[in-house]
Order: structure tokens, then sequence, then C-alpha cells
């Protein structure tokens, strides 16, 4: 059975003579930091000499070269991109890991396709939030919380669970709840989110524009019935409230009815093949190999779809509709 962690299953003082630092501050870096230190907890902030620096700087952090934070921590949380974290965490997080130093990342990515090796005298522990940074900022002061993906991968000290409990009540994700999972499953649901439902959602939304705008309907009034007049997140919201499909009944019987009636039309596309395929190549290890940002093609391959993506029709249609619309970047 699936565990879930509340505020009631956590020691909040376990950590309150330990130093943590913070390492990259970035998206989810600054609203993790904050809600650390609001919760009353000792942080610092590893980070190289950029904006980021400024930003943490300004916030009023302590913010040391990564290295010497390392080096001063009882907790390391590696809140770095995927791509980043191997070079760091050679060069600068593992020869200074202290014997008995916990170590937390937001992403299972780098321990599950092992792109960084494992120091075998410290924690090891994940707390992945369900929610970008700002939200991961704005739900900690709002006292609401947010749901993340707990998982204990290494347990060097035998008080790895506690500590990684005492700092998700610290960054205020316990009073939602911790979903217990593996590092391995949550990259793999990562993933596979983002390269099966994402894709599929994105292209059912581009067709359906275009067959509008084939046939005659202003770009305008297209972009706005989508997604561009905010309707669409808070449907999705409301969704995740409500239930999937008991949000039908904030809808009219005439909404509902052409929606039931005619949803069974898409139920013979081929979704679950391609699906399959995806969520195969993320479980064996196939997508981390070719994304390999130590990889020439990896480098290649990105640059290229990059390119592509900027030259899809939608983005120069999107910006002129939302300049008529008065809409503000």
């Amino acid at each position: 059975m699936t565990t879930i962690y509340r505020e009631s299953d956590a020691n909040p003082e376990l950590l309150q003579q330990h130093k943590i630092a913070v390492i990259g501050f970035g998206n989810q870096g600054r609203s993790q930091a904050m809600n650390l230190r609001d919760s009353g907890l000792h942080v610092i902030i590893g980070n190289i000499d950029d904006e980021y620096r400024a930003r943490a700087l300004e916030d009023g952090f302590e913010v040391l070269p990564i290295d010497q934070a390392v080096k001063l921590a009882d907790v390391v949380m590696i809140l770095l991109p995927d791509e980043v974290i191997p070079e760091v965490y050679r060069q600068q997080v593992a020869p200074n890991l202290q014997a008995g130093s916990m170590l937390s990342f937001a992403s299972g990515y780098a321990v599950t396709y092992k792109t960084i090796q494992i120091m075998p005298m410290v924690d090891v522990v994940l707390i992945a939030p369900r929610m970008i940074g700002e939200g991961v900022r704005q739900l900690y002061l709002s006292g609401e919380g947010y749901f993340s993906f707990l998982a204990v991968h290494q347990d060097a000290t035998g008080q790895a669970r506690g500590r990684l409990l005492s700092l998700a009540h610290a960054v205020g994700t316990l009073r939602k709840g911790g979903v217990e999972v593996t590092f391995a499953i949550e990259t793999e649901l990562d993933l596979f989110n983002e390269q099966a439902f994402g894709p599929a959602f994105g292209r059912v939304l581009l067709t359906a524009i275009d067959t509008l705008i084939k046939a005659g309907y202003p770009r305008e009034a297209v972009l706005l019935e989508f997604y561009l007049s905010g309707e669409l997140s808070f449907i999705l919201k409301d969704m995740a409230q409500t239930g999937l499909i008991e949000q039908l009944d904030r809808h009219s019987q005439t909404s509902q009815y052409g929606a039931l009636s005619r949803g069974i039309k898409f139920l013979g596309l081929n979704l679950a093949r391609p699906m399959r395929k995806i969520l195969e190549n993320i479980r064996q290890g196939k997508f981390a190999r070719e994304w390999s940002f130590e990889e020439r093609t990896g480098k290649l391959r990105y640059r290229f779809f990059r390119m592509m993506a900027k030259r899809q029709p939608i983005g120069p249609m999107e910006q002129d509709v939302k300049k008529k619309l008065g809409m503000v970047a």
C-alpha cells in the first residue's frame, strides 16, 4: 500500500540544529530556501557567481561557493537542472560531503540513471514537489501546502526517513501530503508526463486550432476559446478538486451531452501504442542515454528540436493575437 505522510508524522525539531545548504537558487531553489528559513531552519545558499547569486543576496541569504556550502552543511539540497547535476556533483559536492550528512534531491533522474556516484556514508532522499517553484512558495504562505513525492534511496545513518520528513515538514509539503515512492517511480512518471501526455495534449490542441482557422473562424476568437481566456486553467484546477468525471457537472447539459456523445468518435485514436513505447524507452534508460548532455549528439538534437518548435506558426500567431487583445506578455 502507498504511504502518505502528513505533518503529524514528522518531528519538526529534528533539523533545528542543522545547517541546510540549498544548491541552486533558481525556480525551486529560491522557493524552498525561503520556506525553510520561514520555518526556522538555518539556510545557506551554494551558487555560482551569476544573477541567481545576486538575487539570493538581495533576499538576505548567506551565499557561498558551492563547495564551501556543501562542506559546512548537515543537509545538502541539490536543486539544479538534471543536465547540470553530474558535473557539479562530481567536482564540488562529492569531495566535500561530510559523513552522516543528508543529500536531498528534487528529481530522481540523476540517481535513477546513475549519472552520479552516490557516496556510501550519506543519507540520500527525495522531495519532489508536484508544483512549480512559484506555487511552492505561494502555497506555503497561504498555509495550504502542496503534494510531493518522497523517497529514501540510502539510509546510511538509520535516521534518513525521520530527517526526510522533518525537511518535508519545513518546506511545507506535509500540510497537503507527501506520497512515498521510489526515485525510479518519480523519474519515470515525470518523464512520461512530459514525453507522452504533454505532447499528445499539445497535438490535439494544435489540430483543433488549425481545423477552426482553416474553416474561417477568427484567430482571436479561436485562441480565446481554447486557452488565452484562462478558462482552461480554472477547469483543470476544478478537475483536480472535484474529479475527472464529476467536473462535468460544472458545465451545461448541452456541453455535457456534446462531450459524452461525440467523445466516442475519438476512441479509435491509437494513443496507447506510442505511449507504451515512450514508457519502455524511459524505463530501459534509452531516453537518458540519448539525452546525455555529455554527448554532442544530445546537444545537437536539442537545438534542432528547439529550432523546429520556434518555427511553428502558432508562435507568431499567438503573439499577434495577444497584442490585438491588449494582453501583456
